[in-house]
């Protein structure tokens, strides 16, 4: 494992869809108690479905903290690697690398600089700053340390040099008040090899990480996106889904074909009930969680994997829509529907808990 001083860019490393073959799927196991209700035993039971899910197709590995290995491991299956990472919580998309690939298939990270986005998570997150070093070194892979502000989910590529991200968070001014858009642009091409950015301008509504792209859009292919949809014109989403459908249907791809846009309609609004809040600990510094909250609830918050679809439901009307626009999109993949109430509790979905790597 080295660090490279170049950039990817310039030794010809680009960022693969996530569609493209993985080697396999890293998670993180989820523990405090100031995010996740009754000690985090029902979001831990959550992910485990998760995970089983993608083994189906590729091989998972978990970290966990050392403090809770005996207890991951004696419930987690032997088929999934456990090994000690650790971290302050469990969104391996945000903390982890980055993967980009070359032509003659070498596999590089890249580590990004980290701040619980925009700092307002909790107090302390000394150990997510050091989850990409540390799967980068389980990977035993030469690494690029970037001098930027990113979670990996705010950020969805085509493989063919097209990107896909929102104002509402790349320009943040907590992430990267200094860098002004250009610059933002400028280092997500040398360090993700894409030639063209699509801005959308939010992302989906309450969404705690400042409008993460992962919950609003996401190429299925090249040339082919999914986004979501509501066609309920009081709910706040409507304009923010219609804006970025408007941005999408005018614009081209790297290579300059037109956007083809499907839609999945999200799921009916959900809230934070009072059982939802039972037993989580207010700790200083942490957001705090409020019974009546929305939640960031959404069907684009998938994990692709070989030949398979890990996709959230909500046991709500939308589910089956949802699913079937899916298995079109998706037509060689197998499609596993995993109830994700306990993970969006958290903050996220599954593909915010989850971090592919390229083959």
């Amino acid at each position: 494992m080295e660090k490279i001083k170049n950039i990817p860019l310039k030794d010809f490393f680009y960022m693969p869809g996530e569609f493209e073959n993985h080697k396999g799927c890293w998670m993180l196991w989820p523990e405090r108690a100031d995010n996740w209700r009754l000690g985090a035993r029902p979001a831990q039971e959550a992910f485990i479905s998760v995970a089983k899910a993608i083994a189906k197709f590729e091989p998972v590995t978990i970290g966990v903290n050392k403090n809770q290995y005996n207890n991951a491991r004696t419930k987690i299956p032997n088929y999934i690697r456990v090994v000690e990472v650790p971290n302050d919580d469990s969104w391996a998309r945000d903390s982890g690398p980055t993967f980009v690939v070359n032509k003659k298939g070498k596999v590089r990270g890249i580590d990004w600089k980290f701040n619980a986005w925009g700092g307002i998570m909790y107090s302390s997150w000394k150990n997510d700053k050091l989850v990409a070093k540390s799967i980068i070194k389980f990977e035993n892979i030469d690494y690029y340390k970037a001098d930027v502000i990113l979670e990996g989910g705010s950020v969805n590529v085509d493989g063919e040099g097209t990107l896909i991200t929102t104002e509402e968070c790349l320009l943040n001014p907590n992430r990267n008040s200094n860098y002004p858009k250009k610059k933002i642009e400028k280092y997500l091409k040398e360090y993700t090899g894409v030639k063209k950015i699509i801005w959308l301008k939010k992302g989906i509504y309450k969404d705690e990480a400042s409008g993460h792209v992962d919950n609003l859009c996401c190429f299925v292919r090249p040339g082919v996106v999914v986004l979501l949809w509501t066609n309920n014109k009081s709910d706040p989403q409507y304009k923010i889904s219609r804006d970025a459908y408007k941005i999408l249907r005018l614009e081209t791809d790297a290579k300059g074909r037109k956007l083809k846009v499907y839609k999945i309609h999200q799921p009916n609004p959900i809230y934070r009930t009072k059982h939802d809040n039972k037993g989580i600990k207010k700790v200083k510094g942490t957001l705090p969680r409020k019974e009546g909250q929305r939640l960031p609830a959404s069907y684009i918050n998938f994990y692709i994997a070989n030949g398979g679809i890990v996709m959230p439901i909500f046991n709500d009307p939308y589910d089956e829509p949802a699913f079937k626009t899916l298995q079109k999109l998706f037509s060689d993949r197998k499609i596993v529907k995993i109830n994700s109430r306990e993970i969006i509790l958290g903050g996220g979905g599954i593909h915010c808990i989850t971090r592919q790597v390229p083959k």
